[in-house]
């Protein structure tokens, strides 16, 4: 039996992998991902599922809702940087919002947060530009 939550981590990889963005990158799931500075020189888009919660849908079946974050990082020089990574962060949130993912069509979209719309302590200390968009997804089990 494969896992839930895996495999719409999975398909919000390929959805984020199968559009067109103003910057281009290859999201991959991670779960753990934790970059030294030198790596944050190029783009990284991290998908990491974060949690599930199952709450009764009737006498015998339940819904699962499955919240993936979606890692936006990159080491940035200025604001202007900054300003583009935030725009391209909002374009994620909007493709994954409204609708249901190809790679698990029985996992319809719930809700998209984003938290922390920059990561302060990131950008002041090390200029990374750090963004986490949280989407919540939900199967009927």
């Amino acid at each position: 039996m494969s896992s839930t939550i895996l495999n719409i981590a999975d398909a919000v990889v390929a959805s984020l992998n199968g559009a067109s963005f103003s910057q281009p990158f290859t999201a991959a799931r991670r779960l753990v991902p934790t970059f030294d500075l030198p790596d944050l020189a190029a783009l990284q888009v991290s998908v990491v599922p974060r949690s599930s919660a199952r709450t009764a849908s009737g006498r015998r079946d339940s819904w699962l809702d499955c919240t993936v974050d979606i890692g936006v990082q990159k080491q940035v020089a200025g604001d202007a940087d900054a300003d583009a990574l935030m725009a391209l962060t909002e374009e994620i949130a909007e493709h994954l919002s409204h609708q249901r993912l190809a790679g698990a069509p029985e996992a319809a979209w719930l809700t998209t947060a984003t938290d922390p719309l920059i990561a302060a302590e990131h950008l002041d200390q090390q200029r990374a530009f750090t963004s986490v968009v949280s989407v919540t997804y939900r199967v009927r089990t």
